[in-house]
């Protein structure tokens, strides 16, 4: 299976769960689709206007997760998990239909999407993948945090720092090659707060659906889950899921390199709008050949379509 040529699923794949922040229950199948489709949403719940693109323009809120909107108002939050798998295993076609406003949130992180997309299997077409590929380094700056993109010769690399006052999570950083590395650690890792937030989210009308079920807990120098941590660098890995998902808004495979200090999704979306505000900053471009292989993208094999 050539990985320059567009993929979709090859069975229907359903999921049935509780969205973390609005603590309704959703249903959620994901279907093939065609080429050059995309990855699209489609709310069932609804009788018209009931579709919603991923698009880093069409996000209108990042506060404690990413959330995309209609013109007309339909949304969709939490999607961010799912993103992270579908773009790492490289699906880049499918119909996500849902029937509430939020993705279940499973068990806090993309793991269990993964493996049921690899159980269903991943077919290939005959299109050519498109690729945006970043020609100058943009930075954004909110005050201590920082995100940065820049050029990168044939992937893409995210390199994320966090940073907490908490001893127990303190200071982590990890790096991956997102269509290279083992991604494994990143897909299991969970999303995760601090205990004495729990009350002020819920203040919020947020984490409804939240247990230890689907979150880290950290009070003190203690995570509260019965198992502990996944992986020792649960905490910045989540992050770096996160921030695939987040990437995933662009609408195609991208090469670059990004690098992140304490960031999270509004920090990225950001970045991302910085980034189109100028042609200058990127280009779009179509791979020629059907074969070739990964580590030969570069400028000469490519055909600008931008």
């Amino acid at each position: 299976m050539s990985v320059l040529n567009q993929k979709t699923i090859i069975e229907n794949i359903s999921f049935k769960g509780v969205g973390l922040h609005s603590g309704l229950d959703v249903n959620l199948t994901i279907k093939p689709a065609e080429p050059n489709t995309g990855l699209v949403f489609k709310r069932t719940d609804l009788k018209e206007n009931n579709i919603i693109i991923p698009n880093i323009f069409n996000v209108s809120s990042a506060v404690f997760c990413t959330t995309i909107s209609n013109n007309d108002g339909a949304s969709v939050s939490t999607i961010e998990h799912l993103l992270a798998a579908l773009y790492g295993l490289g699906v880049d076609n499918a119909l996500i239909e849902i029937d509430n406003q939020e993705v279940p949130i499973l068990d806090g992180s993309a793991k269990l999407f993964v493996e049921a997309i690899i159980k269903s299997g991943i077919k290939s077409s005959n299109a050519p993948i498109k690729i945006i590929k970043i020609e100058k380094k943009i930075v954004f700056n909110d005050g201590r945090k920082s995100i940065s993109i820049e050029p990168s010769k044939i992937s893409l690399d995210i390199d994320f720092e966090l940073k907490y006052e908490n001893a127990l999570i303190g200071t982590q950083r990890n790096s991956v090659k997102v269509f290279e590395s083992d991604l494994t650690d990143i897909y299991n890792s969970r999303t995760f707060c601090l205990f004495e937030d729990v009350k002020k989210l819920k203040a919020m009308g947020l984490a409804k659906g939240g247990n230890l079920d689907n979150a880290i807990v950290v009070k003190d120098n203690e995570v509260l889950n019965e198992n502990g941590l996944r992986n020792e660098k649960e905490f910045v890995n989540h992050k770096i899921l996160d921030c695939i998902g987040d990437l995933c808004l662009t609408g195609y495979k991208m090469i670059g390199k990004v690098i992140c200090s304490q960031g999270g999704h509004k920090l990225t979306n950001d970045l991302l709008r910085k980034v189109f505000e100028n042609q200058e900053n990127f280009s779009l471009v179509e791979i020629k050949e059907k074969n070739l292989p990964y580590t030969l993208i570069n400028k000469s094999y490519l055909r600008s379509i931008a």
